[in-house]
């Protein structure tokens, strides 16, 4: 028998600007589950149907010329693509909830139902003309700008417990951060990624990308993969207990448990490494899904050498440069 969709459904508050785009959607206490009998989609609020603690933040801001309005949101099914910003803010929201884990949900075109938005600290507001609106905020006090793009800092949204972000502006909302992660200022995460289990993050996790327990990603980096043409990542995940040295990374492949890379080694499919177990030359695509190698520098060799903390795995063993 199949099993049924997983849904979600959230109350939250949108803001909308006077051209009728939405600049994004709060959602406080989202939930995943099976919402077969409601209908998929987002509609708006009476005074009637929220909590008081809401009601206060439904009103019109003439100075950023944004309505903030009451919506709530039904997501029949977190396996088929978003069908709108208010869609893509709730699975953004169950993300950095804990609710759902990345890569386990839908994101597909995800970016391309979002609006560009002037991100303040008196609210989002739209790029266009807004060193009018400036003016008029500027009665409220000094205006922060913390960045002009199309996802927000999670922690304005969404804090999780057990977690340290040393700078709120290197986690975007739709991040996951199991407790225990810290994300040191040079750290990076983005949406649908982040860490599975207790982890060290001073490097870069593009989104799709993930992190086992017990992982060092070192300062400068990276964890990232090639593009679909949606312009989506392809996933990539690193296994448990593996340590990316410092300004190092990969990209497109993904290290099995405990496998580590040294300084300023960047591993592609395509990138030559010296097996010292095989006596000759594999390329990266030899380690992808495979524990317990360690790529290094080592004097002698004209490219990194990788050595195995157990026997060569004979299946992967033909795939050598050529």
């Amino acid at each position: 028998m199949d099993s049924m969709p997983m849904g979600a459904v959230a109350e939250g508050i949108a803001s909308i600007a006077m051209d009728g785009s939405v600049l994004d959607t709060w959602y406080p206490s989202p939930e995943v589950v099976d919402v077969s009998g409601l209908a998929p989609g987002t509609r708006r609020l009476g005074a009637a149907d929220i909590p008081t603690r809401l009601l206060r933040l439904v009103y019109r801001d003439d100075d950023r010329q944004v309505e903030q309005v009451a919506v709530r949101t039904v997501i029949s099914d977190l396996a088929a693509q978003p069908v709108d910003a208010h869609d893509v803010y709730l699975r953004l929201h169950l993300l950095s909830h804990r609710l759902v884990r990345p890569l386990e949900i839908n994101l597909d075109q995800a970016m391309h139902l979002l609006t560009t938005v002037v991100w303040t600290n008196k609210g989002p507001c739209l790029p266009d003309n807004f060193e009018a609106l400036r003016t008029s905020l500027r009665s409220r006090g000094i205006i922060h700008v913390y960045g002009i793009e199309k996802l927000p800092r999670m922690v304005d949204y969404v804090v999780p417990s057990g977690v340290i972000i040393a700078e709120a502006e290197r986690v975007r909302l739709g991040a996951y951060l199991a407790p225990g992660t810290r994300v040191l200022r040079e750290g990076y995460v983005s949406y649908n990624s982040g860490s599975l289990g207790a982890a060290r993050i001073e490097g870069r996790l593009a989104s799709s990308a993930v992190v086992g327990e017990g992982c060092d990603i070192g300062l400068s980096s990276v964890v990232i993969s090639t593009r679909r043409p949606s312009g989506a990542r392809f996933p990539i995940e690193v296994g448990r207990d593996c340590h990316i040295g410092v300004s190092a990374g990969v990209n497109g492949i993904s290290p099995g448990e405990a496998c580590s890379i040294g300084p300023s080694i960047i591993i592609d499919p395509g990138t030559h490494l010296y097996d010292v177990s095989l006596g000759q030359v594999v390329t990266g695509r030899a380690l992808d899904g495979q524990s317990n190698w360690h790529v290094r520098r080592e004097a002698g060799f004209d490219v990194p050498t990788v050595r195995w903390s157990k026997p060569w795995p004979q299946s992967r063993a033909g795939e050598t440069a050529g």
